[in-house]
């Protein structure tokens, strides 16, 4: 379980295929607090620790990725020397600053414009049409595993504010229009819209 407030920005230092996809990416994580079989969301994926070390480049840590998640999720599109966003899971007593994010993506959307407001930025994403329902204004949904508030819906489309701390403590810096974005909607939209479903069979 985690909460979308990114922790640090990782590097994708390698990646290879033997059997299931492994990338091996850099933190800033101390090496010895992470545990082998821990999880960590990268860009929104929930990922298993399966080794961790340091070299001359720092800390880093590797994960196993399954063709399952490669196929519902950005990580089709990552490079090496790629930046991702990193939270470690949430522990009892933690501070819940953002919401409550699982780590299991969704869907993935796709930005379709981008225009500065003062020093923010604002971000229209297009969901995917199954998805839309579960989007609301003021509510919240987590992209690349970060927990935002949606300002404005319109059909598949959506808006949200990106303050500069936002832009400068995640990747969000550095996204351009064309972009796939994991998507994970907010698990009470998911309870609410079964809930009128059931209501009404």
């Amino acid at each position: 379980m985690f909460t979308g407030i990114i922790t640090d920005i990782g590097t994708i230092r390698a990646l290879s295929m033997k059997g299931d996809l492994t990338a091996r990416i850099g933190c800033r994580y101390v090496p010895d607090s992470i545990d082998i079989g821990a999880s960590i969301a990268c860009n929104g994926v929930c990922l298993t620790v399966t080794d961790r070390g340091a070299d001359d480049e720092g800390g880093w840590f590797a994960v196993s990725i399954s063709a399952e998640t490669v196929s519902k999720t950005n990580i089709g599109d990552w490079a090496e020397g790629g930046r991702i966003n990193l939270e470690r899971a949430l522990k009892v007593g933690d501070e819940l600053g953002g919401h409550i994010v699982s780590g299991h993506v969704d869907g993935v959307a796709e930005i379709v414009a981008m225009a500065d407001e003062g020093d923010s930025t604002r971000m229209t994403f297009r969901a995917p049409g199954a998805l839309a329902k579960f989007i609301a204004p003021k509510g919240s949904v987590a992209l690349n595993g970060t927990s935002l508030t949606v300002n404005e819906v319109e059909g598949a489309t959506f808006g949200i504010n990106f303050i500069p701390h936002t832009k400068e403590a995640t990747t969000w810096g550095l996204a351009r229009v064309g972009d796939k974005v994991n998507l994970e909607i907010d698990t009470l939209a998911r309870y609410v819209a079964r809930l009128q479903e059931y209501d009404a069979a």
